[in-house]
């Protein structure tokens, strides 16, 4: 028996600083839509706010890898409320209607609710406030939740992939109970960030007999429960092809149980085909993101922890907006103007499709080049 190697590249440190354009260009009209080379705009972007997690789950952060060695950003290298606020600003002036705060597990963050208040006072130049969201495992919600909400977060998505007690322990590796989770899921109802959504990541012979009691157990709740594919972000999950159950047979499980009957989307890009129970009782999502590839409309960038700017969950090379905002070397710190004017050259050249491409490859070639890991920049 051989030893499994799990290649690593630190992409931390690969980030090129965004090039000024010179002369600057003329400000766009409010609202107007910045379009990158495939046509589509900036809407949404997502922001993590830490690479740490306190779960060890295989498909992100597995512990051979993540292990006690592991060498985390040190704090100085992290962006500041302030510089996290100066950018998601400077993003509404491009369009972005969206902010996700990420991570890692963001409430690991300390102070998180002052920086939640920090972005719910942007406007976008229209004068509406930006859609406020958060993602977390849930295991430190029910003690944060009032906190965030009197900040103004608007909702939360909570990672979820079992209802069965073990099969949970075992997946986020860290014995972490169940029972926890869904006490932060119901906390987070009461005090108002609703409607909640639940992302279940289904991996094939590991956790899929948990789709239809996941669905029980949230169908008449106001929880959205969605059902993800099995992804491969980063380089580190050991993902498989044949470890992905595709949304097809999650949508044909679950309406061997109960009558679905289709929903339109609500908002263009948006990455969830939903369905509604026939009986007004809920709906859920399923996100195919490797069976049904959604490139084609997909209007998110990602900002890492540090400030390295994504524009593809896929990447394996980011910006350095760190750089733009600090200065570096001879680089010297750039205003707002600067900043939006290199952020819009740069959405502008994106022409990323790596789920598309992804089909064109051998199953077991699902792509060479180093990839992001999913704990730093987040979902």
């Amino acid at each position: 028996m051989t030893d499994a190697v799990i290649p690593l590249l630190d992409v931390r440190q690969l980030g090129n600083i965004p090039a000024v354009p010179f002369p600057l260009p003329s400000p766009s009209a409010p609202g107007s839509s910045r379009l990158d080379a495939r046509g589509r705009p900036l809407r949404d972007l997502r922001i993590s706010v830490t690479d740490r997690c306190n779960f060890r789950c295989s498909y992100c952060m597995p512990k051979e890898v993540f292990d006690k060695h592991y060498q985390f950003l040190p704090h100085r290298d992290l962006l500041s409320f302030e510089e996290i606020t100066r950018l998601a600003s400077i993003f509404a002036g491009l369009g972005v209607q969206k902010l996700r705060i990420t991570g890692g597990e963001p409430l690991l963050r300390r102070n998180i609710e002052a920086l939640i208040a920090q972005l719910a006072a942007l406007r976008t130049p229209e004068g509406q406030p930006l859609d406020l969201t958060l993602t977390t495992n849930g295991s430190l919600l029910a003690r944060k939740a009032r906190a965030l909400k009197d900040a103004g977060l608007q909702r939360v998505t909570v990672s979820l992939d079992a209802l069965d007690d073990t099969i949970f322990r075992r997946m986020n590796d860290v014995d972490f109970p169940v029972a926890d989770v869904l006490h932060g899921i119901d906390t987070a109802m009461a005090v108002g960030l609703a409607p909640v959504k639940v992302n279940m990541v289904v991996k094939r012979g590991t956790n899929d007999d948990q789709i239809l009691p996941m669905a029980r157990h949230f169908r008449g709740t106001g929880v959205t429960l969605r059902f993800i594919e099995f992804m491969d972000v980063g380089m580190s999950n050991g993902w498989r092809m044949d470890e992905v159950l595709p949304s097809s047979e999650v949508l044909a499980r679950l309406r061997q149980d109960v009558d679905l009957v289709p929903l339109a989307p609500t908002v263009e890009g948006e990455t969830a085909t939903r369905w509604a129970y026939a009986d007004g009782s809920g709906e859920i999502g399923l996100i195919s993101s490797v069976t049904q590839a959604f490139c084609g409309d997909c209007n998110r960038a990602r900002l890492s922890t540090e400030g390295q700017l994504y524009t593809c969950l896929f990447a394996s090379q980011g910006h350095d907006l760190r750089a733009l905002l600090r200065g570096r070397g001879e680089s010297p710190a750039r205003s707002d103007e600067e900043i939006s004017a290199a952020l819009g050259a740069l959405w502008g050249r994106r022409a990323d499709r790596y789920s598309e491409l992804r089909a064109s490859l051998p199953a077991s070639e699902p792509g060479s080049a180093r990839r992001v890991e999913m704990h730093y920049i987040g979902g």
